[in-house]
């Protein structure tokens, strides 16, 4: 009996120790999740809120779509998926919006390094030239640059407010160019005015090829959306017959939904996957 015991403590002690060990990798996988979603945030322009908000809306959004549905249909089996849908969808909406601001961005960076290399001719400083994008660099930039400005005035560190100004901005462009500028600063050179020139002409022609690749793929990933939400919309349109409620409330009707969902969700994925195009990504944020 006294062997069993110490058998059995033992055990427990294992299963302690080893369940201690995973809670590092769990708060390192939930503080990594938290930062995408910052990050997100960030490259969308969308300011004062954060990732753990940004769950809540989509709890809600879940939660709200569920309750119409059902209220329409009667059904607990469709409005459980038009739920799931109503909670992605906000985080989708970013991950748009996100997109469409990573292009106009894209489109104004190659202006901004101009802007930045004639501040540098004139004479300016590294910093004054920089805080003068506030001004007169492209619009949807100026408030980053302002507060970096902002922020050189009043605590007169220009690495600290070059960290923040890459993190206001959540770029890849922006990455090298604030490299390019703290470096210049810390080594010195007469070359930083042809490097930012080669820069902008480098910027102008990717803006160029990848604007026309995309044009070329907008058709093929519109049809896929159609093709993925048009059953969807379909099924909820014949809903509202009971004949419909019925097969879609039994084991089998909710086994369909569950397949037909699941392979919707996996075609849709493999199709954004495949027709991708390479995005640069911030090694040096």
């Amino acid at each position: 009996m006294g062997a069993l015991l110490g058998l059995l403590l033992g055990v427990g002690l294992l299963l302690l120790r080893r369940g201690g060990r995973r809670t590092a990798p769990r708060r390192a996988l939930v503080a990594d999740w938290r930062r995408r979603r910052t990050e997100m945030l960030r490259q969308a322009g969308i300011e004062g809120t954060t990732a753990a908000q940004l769950l809540a809306i989509q709890l809600l959004a879940g939660l709200l779509a569920a309750t119409v549905v059902l209220g329409l249909t009667r059904s607990a089996g469709i409005a459980c998926w038009f739920g799931l849908v109503g909670a992605a969808a906000p985080a989708g909406l970013v991950r748009r919006i996100r997109r469409r601001r990573v292009v106009d961005l894209r489109e104004l960076w190659p202006d901004a390094v101009d802007n930045l290399a004639s501040g540098v001719r004139a004479g300016l400083s590294l910093p004054e030239a920089l805080a003068g994008l506030g001004e007169r660099g492209p619009e949807p930039m100026r408030p980053a640059f302002a507060a970096f400005g902002a922020d050189h005035r009043a605590s007169g560190r220009v690495d600290a407010s070059l960290d923040r100004l890459k993190e206001r901005l959540a770029d890849p462009v922006a990455d090298r160019v604030v490299e390019t500028v703290r470096l210049a600063r810390e080594v010195g050179g007469t070359d930083l005015g042809v490097v930012l020139r080669a820069l902008s002409a480098f910027l102008r022609e990717d803006a160029r090829t990848r604007a026309e690749l995309e044009a070329r793929q907008s058709w093929t990933v519109n049809g896929a959306r159609l093709a993925v939400s048009a059953p969807w919309l379909v099924l909820l349109l014949l809903a509202t017959q009971p004949t419909t409620l019925d097969a879609y409330d039994s084991r089998g009707g909710i086994l369909v939904l569950a397949v037909g969902g699941l392979a919707c969700v996996l075609a849709y994925r493999l199709m954004v996957r495949i027709g991708r195009l390479p995005a640069e990504r911030r090694v040096l944020g």
